[in-house]
């Protein structure tokens, strides 16, 4: 069982940037493709970005493409999200998680981590 605990959040005035880290504990973090996912309150978990278990292979949603760089350290046991040109609707709680199945809803992921919170101020 890969436990996961996610830091990096804070507050930040849009346009600004942060980074979140997710490290993972296991021997076998490389063999697992992961994600962060984000919800705010009163809303669903959804699907921020992917990223392989070699890092090669990315994806993410069309509302962050072009701002959010998904990377991964394996020999670290570390996924990392690189968020710029923050904007307020960005405003969420984030979460990494293992790759379960291929899907992009919250169900088709598991471990998952506590939640680092992210806030935009306009």
């Amino acid at each position: 069982q890969v436990q996961l605990v996610e830091s990096g959040g804070g507050l930040v005035q849009a346009g600004g940037s942060l980074r979140l880290s997710c490290a993972a504990s296991g021997r076998t973090f490389s063999s697992y493709a992961m994600g962060w996912f984000r919800q705010a309150p009163g809303k669903e978990r959804d699907l921020v970005a992917t990223i392989s278990g070699s890092g090669g292979k990315t994806s993410y949603a069309d509302s962050v493409k072009g701002r959010f760089t998904i990377s991964r350290d394996n020999a670290k046991n570390t996924v990392y999200l690189q968020m710029n040109s923050l904007k307020p609707e960005d405003t969420a709680g984030y979460y990494c998680a293992v790759r379960l199945r291929v899907g992009v809803t919250a169900a088709d992921f598991g471990s998952w981590g506590q939640g680092t919170q992210v806030t935009v101020s306009s």
